[in-house]
């Protein structure tokens, strides 16, 4: 019987490890494709993409979402990973991703879950059971009150058990709001309004740890842009 069970964990470790395995086969595959521009590859080494889909749990069997997708930097390593398997949706900020990308060839089971503009007022995505609702370096363009309506939704989409990454700049702790921080967001804040409609902190890494940025600059200046601090956080849905 003890020898029964010992096997059994054994080939099920033995599955999963190969899984993941082709799983980030899958992944270096896209980080090569030619639809990537050379500025987008350029950003690999500083965004990480392998590692931080690997610290997600991304399975090429998932139902996945991305929140602004913006130009697709990540939907482009996403829709191939998922295109077999999966299904990728796209949510918020859809129109570019859209209509510059999704023509493309291989990204035509790519799906868009429009919910038109994001503000003070609830609202639902249209879809569930969700395995997995990704976001990077989103939330710090919306309100408080924005973002609470975003992760109530997010947290209706996901099946029970189902994760939110989460990635942004960081910001100082409680430090107000200027010109030269406001596309960055405080961690502690973006935690506790995930925990405010439910989610559990599962997880956090120090990936995109970066020493040198000493969270005082506008991300885009020159001294900062690609080398800016980011909090990535994964919570979990009960």
């Amino acid at each position: 019987m003890r020898l029964t069970a010992v096997f059994l964990s054994v080939f099920i470790s033995a599955g999963a490890f190969a899984q993941q395995n082709d799983v980030a086969d899958k992944i270096r595959m896209a980080m090569a494709s030619d639809i990537r521009s050379e500025a987008e590859v350029l950003r690999d080494r500083n965004r990480m993409p392998l590692e931080t889909l690997e610290f997600f749990g991304l399975r090429d069997d998932m139902r996945v979402m991305e929140l602004l997708p913006g130009g697709g930097w990540y939907t482009k390593l996403l829709a191939p990973v998922l295109r077999e398997n999966g299904v990728l949706y796209l949510s918020i900020g859809t129109n570019t991703a859209r209509d510059r990308l999704l023509t493309q060839p291989g990204f035509d089971r790519v799906r868009i879950a429009d919910v038109g503009t994001v503000g003070d007022s609830p609202f639902d995505f249209g879809v569930d059971d969700l395995d997995l609702v990704l976001t990077f370096r989103n939330m710090h363009n919306y309100t408080e009150s924005a973002r609470l309506n975003i992760n109530a939704a997010v947290l209706d989409a996901l099946k029970s058990g189902g994760h939110y990454g989460v990635i942004d700049h960081s910001r100082r702790h409680m430090e107000p709001t200027t010109t030269e921080n406001e596309r960055r967001a405080d961690v502690v804040q973006i935690i506790k309004e995930a925990q405010a409609v439910g989610f559990i902190l599962e997880d956090y890494s120090d990936l995109h740890y970066r020493p040198d940025d000493e969270l005082r600059y506008e991300v885009g200046r020159a001294t900062v842009t690609g080398n800016t601090d980011r909090f990535t956080l994964l919570f979990r849905k009960p």
